[in-house]
């Protein structure tokens, strides 16, 4: 669907690479774009793959790269020639950084109008946090993710994954194709600012809007959620499940399953906002009633009454998962070092297309700079040899 499009990423970690792995998986062409050391997250580990971390690999697919040493002036100015080929741009350097390189967005936009500029910071371009470094768990806790999330009684507890890197990269990739779109009509780009903090906030959703209605803080539900009564994980005689029960009906025939429909018209419990008052008096009933069967029946039992349920899987468990594993979301990708080896797959463009390794480092300088900027091979051997760019060595 971007096929076509030029993407030039000078970002690093998570939110920059995940952004422009959604565009490479969706047709654009990406050169990543790492200083002479790499992306740090090609040192976070283990587990490593033949030296490639997971981190590394988990965000890079279908990218081209290169190996550029921007505090050279000849380095920044190979990457703001790249700049004047490109689409797109994608930078989360530190404030002040890409002008120092000259590859601010008002001076590259200047060699290129049609340029679509995309910078992901912690807390945006403005205001009076601007200049502060955002890391992920920094903004889970600022943002109040962090004091919601956890056991009733217990402390604030960090999600397993960067959650707010994952959708500042989603809200920056959907931000850069509507601004193509536009593009297409105006013939010009746009500069998007895209702050970590103000994608958790927005990310908030139900909870901000309760919050901002009530002045309260959400307490600590566990696995529960606070407006819908059962809808959490449970124990069961040989392991958990998720029950997810969304309306009234479901939970008439949630009752008859567990042998208690006197449950099911008791006024506590009848209707939604009745059950979520009096969660404390329900839901040791329904968990003392879980706990008398398997989980395999319980779930069996669920679906043919259409109530939604699901195991609660380990990581492995799920990536294993048939139905995972039918839509094509994990498969076997080349790698140069490391052979094969298996990768999550994007959501929307599964397929061959989206399986090209994360490239080694400075693995295609030459090919892009030639290719792109007409560079010969001597003018090359003279920029690795000064250092501007990395030397790529053969593939062992």
């Amino acid at each position: 669907m971007l096929d076509g499009i030029k993407v030039l990423d000078l970002s690093r970690v998570l939110a920059g690479p995940y952004c422009t792995q959604l565009l490479a998986d969706l047709g654009a062409t990406v050169w990543k774009v790492e200083p002479p050391g790499g992306d740090e997250t090609r040192s976070w580990g283990p587990p490593y793959a033949q030296g490639e971390s997971a981190y590394y690999l988990s965000v890079n697919r279908n990218k081209q790269g290169l190996s550029v040493n921007l505090k050279d002036p000849r380095g920044a100015e190979l990457v703001a020639r790249l700049a004047d080929a490109a689409d797109v741009l994608v930078e989360n350097l530190k404030t002040g950084d890409s002008a120092r390189y000259g590859l601010d967005y008002p001076t590259i936009s200047r060699r290129n109008q049609r340029i679509v500029y995309a910078s992901i910071t912690g807390y945006g371009q403005t205001g009076p946090r601007a200049h502060e470094p955002g890391y992920d768990a920094a903004i889970q806790a600022a943002s109040g993710l962090m004091a919601m999330t956890g056991e009733p009684g217990g402390g604030p507890v960090k999600l397993g994954v960067a959650w707010v890197d994952v959708l500042a990269g989603v809200h920056a990739a959907t931000a850069i194709t509507a601004a193509l779109f536009e593009r297409g009509r105006t013939g010009r780009g746009r500069y998007l600012d895209i702050a970590l903090l103000d994608v958790a906030m927005a990310a908030m959703v139900n909870q901000a809007q309760s919050s901002l209605l009530t002045g309260e803080a959400p307490r600590r539900l566990g696995s529960a959620h606070p407006s819908i009564v059962p809808y959490q994980a449970f124990a069961t005689a040989d392991g958990e499940l998720t029950l997810a029960v969304g309306n009234d009906r479901q939970f008439r025939r949630l009752c008859e399953l567990i042998g208690q429909p006197e449950l099911a018209i008791d006024e506590r419990f009848a209707a939604n906002s009745a059950r979520v008052e009096n969660r404390d008096e329900l839901l040791p009933r329904i968990s003392a009633a879980l706990l008398e069967r398997p989980r395999g029946e319980w779930l069996a039992a669920f679906g043919r009454a259409g109530i939604p349920a699901a195991p609660v899987n380990s990581l492995p468990e799920a990536l294993s998962d048939v139905q995972v594993r039918a839509r094509g979301m994990v498969a076997p990708v080349p790698h140069p070092l490391a052979g094969e080896i298996p990768m999550v797959m994007s959501p929307f463009a599964r397929g061959d297309a989206d399986r090209a390794a994360p490239p080694l480092l400075a693995q295609h300088n030459r090919e892009v700079l030639s290719a792109e900027l007409g560079l010969t091979d001597a003018e090359l051997d003279e920029l690795e040899s000064a250092g501007v760019l990395t030397r790529f060595g053969p593939v062992p």
